[in-house]
């Protein structure tokens, strides 16, 4: 922990550095492959969308515990064929058997909960019967793409006027939508099921990643301020400053934040089952892991390219340049010739270099004063008042 923490504080103080803007292109690479890829899993699989969002029919057979082979029996119980799309047999907690069809109607709806009592030994009336119509899923659907455009709009909004920048809004909108892709990808190309929960989540995951873009452009807000100010360095210099200088903060709140949810999606995933619960740690775990990539590697780099072309920043990158190479003369002229006597003269050297006093200059060659070479008792002295 203290080589991690020593490497935080070098990272703030610059004395490491992680060339994030630098190397801006290869982050963008990557990127545009998991981006590739969320798009084949979304054109190839495709969403697997809850009962909530297609609409259908739902049985919940409640057991004192589970047979090893539920998903056969209740197939078997359905008329259902193995790995017939139509049915998703799933277990919730221990004993309860959940089983998705598609619209039934009240005859073939009764048919069903007979035979799934029978094939669990169980009454009818420990099994339940839910229909569930398309229209409640178009109305959620709407709800929530209304819900992410408004989310979207504010956003911009909000950081243009904070960040007196539609640019830095432009650059943290880009990171949103990179994240909801590659979320949203992930979940087609794992088959896990579309919920309300699941809306829910990606809603608190764009939250997350905004907090995070926020936090580190506040910070290059800040160098580049200064950097402008004293023509030190460049904007891409005070940008990936910023970046290095919150990294290990985004780190610590990233593991902290996903630490609770994982151990969550574990109980969920072993223990409960599908539901709420697990819906929504999967897609906070995702979410989360994907949006400190995206306000590090990418919200940043994105601002950087966006801004590269403004006048402004190429003037200091002119500033910039001619400053870091009169340091470099500096620096040089020092390697060759050693340090320079202050004044500019030699200073004298005695035996064993060790240096010597000539009257009227301090030990480095300074001029002093000639009312000062005495001491204060050697000071002119002040005419009286009388006489002034």
């Amino acid at each position: 922990m203290s080589r991690f923490s020593d490497f935080g504080n070098d990272l703030y103080t610059g004395k490491r550095s992680v060339p994030v803007v630098s190397l801006r292109r290869r982050f963008y690479a990557v990127s545009l492959v998991l981006l590739v890829v969320a798009a084949l899993g979304l054109a190839v699989q495709g969403l697997n969308l809850g009962l909530e969002f297609r609409g259908g029919s739902e049985f919940r057979v409640a057991t004192t515990s589970a047979p090893s082979d539920y998903e056969a029996i209740a197939r078997d119980a359905v008329g259902a064929a193995e790995g017939e799309n139509g049915v998703n047999v799933t277990l919730v907690g221990n004993d309860t058997v959940r089983v998705q069809t598609e619209r039934l109607d009240d005859t073939a709806s009764q048919d069903v909960r007979a035979a799934l009592a029978k094939a669990f030994g169980v009454s009818e009336q420990d099994v339940s019967a839910t229909f569930i119509g398309p229209s409640w899923g178009a109305s959620v659907s709407q709800q929530a793409l209304r819900a992410l455009i408004i989310f979207l709009i504010g956003v911009v909004v909000m950081l243009s006027i904070y960040f007196r920048n539609w640019k830095m809004a432009a650059a943290a909108l880009v990171a949103l939508v990179h994240d909801l892709a590659i979320t949203v990808g992930i979940y087609a190309l794992s088959g896990f099921e579309i919920t309300p929960a699941t809306m829910i989540g990606f809603l608190t995951v764009l939250g997350y990643s905004l907090y995070d873009t926020v936090v580190v452009f506040d910070k290059v807000r800040e160098n580049t301020t200064e950097a402008f100010g004293t023509g030190r360095m460049t904007y891409a210099q005070a940008a990936n400053l910023a970046v290095n200088q919150t990294m290990v903060r985004s780190i610590n709140t990233t593991v902290i934040g996903l630490l609770p949810i994982a151990a969550v999606l574990v109980v969920g995933s072993i223990f409960l089952g599908p539901g709420v619960l697990l819906d929504l740690s999967l897609v906070l775990f995702v979410g989360i892991m994907v949006g400190a990539y995206s306000s590090i590697f990418i919200a940043t780099p994105v601002l950087v390219t966006l801004r590269r072309g403004d006048d402004a920043v190429v003037e200091l990158g002119k500033r910039a340049a001619r400053h870091q190479a009169k340091v470099a003369r500096v620096q040089a002229a020092g390697d060759d010739e050693g340090p320079a006597p202050v004044g500019g003269d030699a200073v004298p050297v005695g035996a064993g270099g060790t240096p010597v006093r000539e009257e009227g200059s301090t030990l480095t060659g300074r001029a002093v004063h000639q009312y000062a070479r005495g001491g204060p008792r050697n000071q002119p002295k002040r005419p009286p008042r009388s006489k002034r």
